[in-house]
C-alpha cells in the first residue's frame, strides 16, 4: 500500500473525531461574504453589524454557533417563541468583552444577564425570502413583548453613497460595521453572497502559540503574542490590548481575531491589531 495513504489512515485514527451528539447539535449557519463593489444597494436590507456573541435558539435551548449550550437564568428564555432564532448576545457597542465573559461563565447569573439582549437576525427554518422573514421577526417578537428579546433593526438605501455615509457614520458611533441582506434570498447553510459585510478594516482568526514579553511600561507584562495563521505561517500581534489583556493574555491555543489593513509584501497583515478572543472556532463550509 502506499506508504501517504497509510500515514493518513494512522492519523485518521490518532486524531480526535466528533462525537454524534456534537454532530448532530452543530447548528448549520448561514455565514457572510466580504463586501465587493457594483452592488445594486436597493436589491438588499441592511443592519448594523453588532460586535456580540452570535447564538442560535432552537427553538427549546439557546446554542453558540459550534453548538454549545448557553446557560442563561430561566426567565432569560421564558416565553420565548418555540421558532428557531439566529442572533446576537449584546449589550451594546464596544462591550463584546463583557457579554462574553457572561456567556463564557457557563452560569446563569442573574444580575449580569439583565445586562444582555437577544438581537435577533434571521429565521433560518422559515422558508421564505429574506424580506417575508424581516416582517415575520418584527411581527413575532412584538406580540411576544420581552424587552430582551428584540429584532436587529433592518432598513433599506437607495445607493452606494447612501450605504458609505451610513458605514461612516456606524464607525464613528463606535460600531464595528454593516451587514446586507439581499431582499429574495432565501436562507442556506453556508458561505452565501446573498448575505455581506462590510467594515472599514479586514479582520481574521489565527491561533496564539506564544507570548513574548514587554518592554520598558509593559516589564513583567506581554508584549506581544506570537500567533498561526492557517497557512502555518507566524507572526507577532503586539497592539491592541488593554493592560489587563496584557496582564492576563489570551491562553497559548486559544484563537483570536485581529483586524489589519492590507497585506505586506510577503503576504502578512499589515498593522495587524488584537481585537477579541474567540468563543468558538471559525464553523466550516459546508461547500
Amino acid at each position: 500500500m502506499n506508504l501517504r495513504i497509510v500515514l493518513l489512515l494512522l492519523l485518521s485514527f490518532l486524531l480526535p473525531q466528533p462525537s454524534l451528539a456534537e454532530a448532530t447539535t452543530q447548528p448549520r449557519a448561514m455565514l457572510a461574504t466580504n463586501y465587493r463593489s457594483g452592488l445594486n444597494v436597493a436589491d438588499y436590507w441592511v443592519s448594523e453589524k453588532l460586535d456580540g456573541v452570535r447564538g442560535r435558539w432552537d427553538g427549546k435551548r439557546l446554542l453558540t454557533r459550534a453548538g454549545q449550550p448557553i446557560v442563561p437564568p430561566a426567565w432569560f428564555t421564558a416565553g420565548w417563541p418555540k421558532v428557531a432564532m439566529d442572533g446576537e448576545l449584546w449589550i451594546g457597542r464596544g462591550r463584546f468583552d463583557e457579554v462574553s465573559g457572561i456567556v463564557r461563565a457557563g452560569k446563569a447569573d442573574d444580575r449580569a444577564w439583565r445586562r444582555v439582549r437577544f438581537m435577533v437576525f434571521d429565521l433560518p427554518e422559515h422558508g421564505g425570502s429574506f424580506g417575508t422573514r424581516v416582517l415575520r421577526m418584527r411581527g413575532m417578537l412584538s406580540t411576544a413583548g420581552i424587552a430582551w428579546l428584540q429584532p436587529v433593526p433592518q432598513f433599506r438605501l437607495g445607493d452606494t453613497d447612501a450605504l458609505e455615509a451610513r458605514l461612516k457614520r456606524i464607525v464613528a458611533e463606535g460600531g464595528e460595521g454593516l451587514m446586507l441582506h439581499r431582499h429574495d434570498a432565501l436562507y442556506r447553510v453556508g458561505r452565501s453572497e446573498d448575505l455581506i459585510k462590510y467594515k472599514l478594516y479586514a479582520d481574521a482568526e489565527a491561533r496564539v502559540v506564544a507570548h513574548a514579553p514587554g518592554k520598558g511600561k509593559y516589564t513583567g507584562m506581554l508584549g506581544a503574542l506570537v500567533v498561526q495563521m492557517q497557512d502555518g505561517r507566524r507572526f507577532r500581534l503586539g497592539s491592541g490590548f488593554t493592560d489587563a489583556q496584557r496582564v492576563d493574555p489570551p491562553p497559548i491555543g486559544s484563537l483570536v481575531t485581529y483586524r489589519y489593513n492590507g497585506l505586506t509584501g510577503k503576504g502578512l497583515p499589515r498593522f495587524a491589531r488584537f481585537q477579541r478572543i474567540r468563543l468558538d472556532p471559525p464553523p466550516p463550509d459546508p461547500r
